[in-house]
Formats: structure tokens, C-alpha cells, sequence
């Protein structure tokens, strides 16, 4: 089953919150994501707020974007 992004919010700590299509909201840590790569320079909180919602997925103005599928995957469902 292929789930899109529908809403995303940076909340603290290089968290994401996460809303999907199904209706679940989860959280994804990006500390991991922090270390290499184009995902290195979001260690500026100001550019890693700037995340949206492109197509189904997130993304941020440096072009790096992760995939819905791993956001899925590697978050964790939360209820609220």
C-alpha cells in the first residue's frame, strides 16, 4: 500500500510531524539524516523549518526530499 504525505510540521528536537493520507500521524527523527549528505546543512533550524509538502512526499528549498515510504517506515505512529 502506497501512502502520501499530506500535511508536515517541524516540532522540536529535528522532529517531523507527519500526517498521511490513511489518516495516521507519526513522527519522524531526522537527527540520523543530519549526519551526511545534502541533509547535513538542515542542521540550521531556519532551513530545516522551511520543509513542505511537494506531490506526496516533503521537501526543503537545499532539494533534498526523503521519500514517503521511508518517512512511513522509519516513523513512528503517535495518537492523539
Amino acid at each position: 500500500m502506497y501512502l502520501a504525505v499530506k500535511e508536515v510540521k517541524p516540532i522540536e528536537d529535528y522532529q517531523l510531524l507527519l500526517t498521511f493520507d490513511n489518516g495516521e500521524y507519526r513522527i519522524f527523527d531526522m537527527k540520523p539524516w543530519l549526519k551526511s549528505g545534502v541533509f547535513k546543512t538542515l542542521k540550521n533550524k531556519k532551513l530545516f523549518s522551511s520543509v513542505k509538502i511537494s506531490f506526496d512526499t516533503i521537501e526543503w528549498p537545499n532539494e533534498a526530499d526523503i521519500d514517503p515510504e521511508v518517512l512511513y517506515n522509519e516513523s513512528k505512529r503517535i495518537e492523539f
